[in-house]
């Protein structure tokens, strides 16, 4: 509830407040739990008590009323007094009037002067009874139960009165809410006391799974937390909070290699600049700037495309590529590269395209086809091939090469950043080693997937999967089987 003052009254957040570990909470809710479940069951125990008592003294009543009337008719009112008062002895918490009319005491099993115990007048072969509340067993006022009975004596109506008293039973029913008043707190300490203990040692592996995380830090992600030896909820926290630290850990590493990697790739062009410019700067003649512009403006750049990859691999990682999703022909894609390289290289570019309309990032797209080409030409002898087509909604873009290909161990590998097969290579020919991982990312940025195998001129075939929209997908080419190839092993 909000105030003036602001403050506002959780009534969630209070019991965690008053009982702040789950050990504790856990302990006080078992403990309210079955104290409430053992004070609906002393309820049903006393109300099932009370009933079989006064079931019984209201058996008994009945007998006693049926023996009186049945003596009343044998011996009569006179000698019915003096028979009374012989058995009281023998029949110990039961009184007994025999009223003549409405007022007359005519039998009695005490000797006083007192008037009708009860007001009760049933008729003639009617039974009435006086019970108290519902804890009549209990009540002191009227301690007693009444049976009365309407009977016909010489033509004129008599009541027969028995008074069967409660203070038997109702010793009975003190001495088990005795019982039950002592052995239930007991009960409720001890249990409190099981369930702490048992919750303690059920939370000692959380405890030290939490001592432990709480001692790893960025700087050392090589400690782990203990694993309890069972199968139960903690056990797979415990796995579950070691694969985390798992994935941090490769997490760290990665981004420590990819600065240490990236450190190192920035520095050959930085240097070459510096020792350009310390040449440039001790030449007087200026025939060393016109000789080593082309020298600074290539490693310019060189590096301004290496830092526009490092800053999209970052921006991937980071929030993800953000692809902006036009219709785009992947055929006029591959064979404007297919032109590109033609007209830039000696290598025999054979083209195979049929119509293929996506939705995707025209633009990055282009730099996947660029990539694989460049990748591609580093490494072939002679030939370069460009193939599109499709496979049912599956688009198919394969970049073929003559060259050394790609063993099976490194097909994974090479989408990896600055991963460099030929580590003996100059950065001429070599790259940064991002082209592929930049394929990569961009590839599953538009829901695809590259992968690499054995190509038919046997070099290595880089094979792109992009998913068609769903106005091309319905229209295949006639003949297509709308399988998609397996690359070679």
């Amino acid at each position: 509830m909000s105030t003036e003052y602001g403050w506002r009254f959780d009534a969630a957040a209070a019991p965690r407040r008053l009982l702040p570990s789950v050990r504790a909470r856990s302990t006080v809710s078992a403990v309210l739990v079955v104290g409430l479940g053992l004070t609906l069951a002393g309820g049903l125990i006393f109300y099932v008590l009370q009933r079989s008592l006064i079931g019984g003294l209201n058996r008994a009543a009945d007998a006693r009323v049926s023996e009186v009337a049945g003596q009343l008719e044998l011996i009569g009112e006179g000698d019915l007094d003096t028979q009374l008062k012989k058995e009281q002895n023998q029949r110990d918490g039961q009184w007994v009037q025999v009223l003549r009319g409405d007022a007359v005491v005519s039998a009695s099993t005490w000797d006083s002067d007192q008037g009708p115990i009860t007001g009760l007048r049933p008729k003639v072969g009617q039974t009435i009874r006086e019970e108290a509340g519902l804890l009549k067993i209990l009540d002191t006022t009227r301690p007693f139960l009444v049976v009365t009975r309407g009977v016909d004596y010489d033509g004129n109506r008599d009541t027969i009165i028995v008074a069967t008293f409660y203070s038997g039973q109702r010793e009975t029913v003190l001495k088990m809410l005795l019982v039950l008043g002592v052995s239930f707190p007991l009960l409720l300490a001890g249990l409190g006391v099981l369930v702490w203990v048992m919750l303690g040692r059920a939370l000692r592996p959380v405890e030290e799974i939490r001592a432990r995380v709480s001692r790893v830090d960025e700087r050392d992600l090589d400690d782990r937390v203990p694993v309890p030896p069972t199968r139960d909820e903690i056990a797979r926290l415990a796995v579950t909070m070691n694969e985390m630290l798992d994935r941090l850990q490769a997490a760290q590493k990665a981004q420590r290699q990819f600065v240490s990697d990236a450190s190192h790739e920035l520095r050959s062009p930085l240097a070459t600049l510096s020792a350009t410019l310390e040449v440039v700067d001790s030449d007087v003649s200026g025939r060393a700037w016109a000789e080593l512009r082309p020298v600074l403006q290539n490693e310019t750049e060189r590096m301004g495309v290496l830092v526009a990859n490092l800053l999209l691999l970052a921006r991937a990682d980071d929030q993800g590529l953000k692809i902006m999703s036009v219709e785009v022909d992947l055929d006029d894609l591959v064979m404007e590269e297919a032109r590109r390289l033609r007209s830039s290289s000696a290598l025999e570019v054979p083209l195979s395209v049929v119509p293929v309309r996506i939705l995707g990032d025209p633009y990055k797209l282009g730099q996947v086809l660029r990539n694989l080409v460049d990748n591609a030409t580093r490494y072939a002898q002679s030939t370069v091939a460009l193939t599109v087509t499709t496979a049912g909604p599956t688009a198919l873009i394969m970049v073929d090469d003559d060259g050394p290909g790609i063993a099976p161990g490194d097909r994974d590998r090479v989408f990896e950043r600055f991963v460099r097969l030929d580590e003996s290579r100059d950065r001429a020919s070599g790259g940064a080693g991002l082209g592929l991982p930049i394929v990569r990312e961009v590839v599953r940025g538009h829901q695809g997937d590259v992968a690499v195998g054995v190509s038919p001129y046997g070099g290595a075939r880089f094979q792109v999967q992009l998913p068609i929209s769903i106005d091309q997908a319905a229209g295949l080419l006639p003949g297509e089987t709308g399988e998609i190839p397996v690359l070679g092993s």
